[in-house]
């Protein structure tokens, strides 16, 4: 029996988010400490396997509560049924034939939940990449983060941008360019320009989540869209000096500039700090970090963080204060 097994890594926001959905541009990096795999072969219908952090069976009432804390409401259940659904409908449209074979599905994580390090769109670019493998299917690589977030925006009714699911299915580090006059229509799905950069231009850097507390990726992004949709000055220019950020940290990163994108990291935090309240917890991280001597800046919509470190000592002196305050702090592999 063949076994199919896929696997998508957890990504870090290094300029520009949150402005990707926002015609923006940003720079993004995988990080492939951590990764969500699915498993899938042929079986006799198609079955997905609950997972460990999909159980709804609980010893008591505090126990639910607890569980409902650490991994939110909903597992990855139904962003497995939505990838099917979609994936399906795809085919369907583009007159891609379906074999009758079924198969039994499952995934894991390793991702931490729920500090923006991309965990639930990972989930579903490693199902759609085991359905492409399953069925013999291929999915033009421009077009799979579309395919993904529609997953997510469209079937679910999650707010989310294209940045986690355009450096997910490209993985390493790119330049996404949001622009309108990049859009382009494919199979019917838009995408825009996306640019593979070296990841060894970059200097040391540094990836640290939070261990007890999280915030949904909704929480943050469903306030920032009501506000921008709303034409707040403050925001809209926000989003444009977003974008001004990632050109500048782009040239810099290819020109080893390694003071100008330290210093386009502090001010990519600095402004979205000035557009949003951000949770004390998530400020401290950065207020910590920076205190070490290190950049920071939120890696994703909030809980984990990300930045530039001088050597080993300033290294081992953010594992040490991060630690004191509940964080986890990793150097990310970010090729292979």
């Amino acid at each position: 029996m063949e076994i199919i097994r896929k696997r998508a890594y957890a990504r870090a926001g290094l300029l520009g988010n949150p402005s990707d959905g926002y015609n923006g541009r940003t720079i993004s990096v995988s990080i492939r400490n951590f990764w969500s795999e699915v498993v899938l072969y042929e079986w006799d219908t198609v079955e997905i396997v609950l997972a460990e952090n999909d159980r709804a069976k609980f010893r008591t009432v505090q126990e639910l509560a607890q569980d409902v804390q650490l991994h939110g409401y909903y597992g990855g259940i139904r962003l497995i049924k939505a990838t099917i659904k979609r994936f399906v409908e795809y085919c369907h449209q583009q007159q891609l034939p379906l074999h009758k074979r079924n198969f039994s599905i499952r995934y894991s994580s390793t991702i931490p939940r729920q500090v923006g390090l991309a965990g639930s769109s990972s989930i579903i670019t490693a199902t759609l990449r085991c359905l492409m493998a399953f069925y013999a299917v291929s999915i033009p690589h421009e077009i799979q983060p579309s395919l993904a977030l529609a997953v997510e925006a469209e079937e679910l009714g999650i707010s989310a941008g294209l940045q986690d699911r355009v450096i997910q299915a490209y993985e390493g580090m790119v330049y996404m360019n949001f622009a309108p006059e990049h859009a382009q229509q494919r199979h019917q799905y838009t995408h825009y320009l996306y640019q593979r950069l070296d990841p060894s231009l970059l200097p040391p850097l540094y990836v640290a989540y939070h261990t007890d507390l999280s915030e949904p990726t909704e929480v943050f992004h469903n306030d920032i869209r009501g506000r921008f949709q709303r034409g707040e000055t403050d925001v809209r220019q926000a989003m444009l000096r977003f974008a001004q950020i990632t050109d500048e940290g782009r040239v810099a990163i290819e020109a080893g500039d390694t003071a100008t994108l330290n210093r386009l990291i502090d001010a990519n935090f600095d402004l979205r700090r000035s557009i949003a309240r951000l949770p004390a917890w998530q400020v401290q991280m950065v207020e910590v970090a920076r205190a070490c001597g290190a950049t920071a800046k939120f890696a994703g919509s909030g809980g984990a963080i990300i930045g530039t470190y001088r050597d080993q000592a300033m290294y081992d002196h953010l594992q040490h204060a991060l630690k004191a305050i509940g964080s986890n702090v990793i150097k990310p592999l970010i090729t292979e």
